[in-house]
């Protein structure tokens, strides 16, 4: 079995981070392709994602280009650390509804 996707993003993301020994890899492969799930130091998860999160999709889509050459489809799952602060939720309001809210 071909783990040139593992070593790849190993080097990528070690290069990122502040805490390369944190960097957990665990590759699984089923008939969807192969997915890599990335643990790291909690600190070092804004490096890894990116402003906008423009770091991680451009990490996504070299990881394709390497799944290619060998013939498969590789998907990146970014795990979130233990602990962290859920997103929040986005909530679209009405105009009326932003302006019941203003209280004039």
């Amino acid at each position: 079995m071909n783990e040139s996707d593992v070593q790849f993003l190993e080097y990528v993301v070690k290069a990122l981070v502040d805490n390369p020994n944190d960097v957990k890899i665990e590759r699984t492969v089923d008939e969807m392709g192969v997915l890599l799930k990335l643990s790291i130091n909690p600190a070092d998860m804004g490096k890894v994602i990116g402003r906008m999160g423009n770091t991680a999709k451009s990490i996504r889509t070299l990881l394709r280009v390497v799944g290619m050459k060998n013939n498969a489809r590789v998907n990146l799952k970014i795990n979130e650390p233990e602990g962290a602060a859920p997103r929040p939720e986005k909530t679209t309001k009405t105009v009326d509804e932003a302006m019941a809210d203003l209280q004039l």
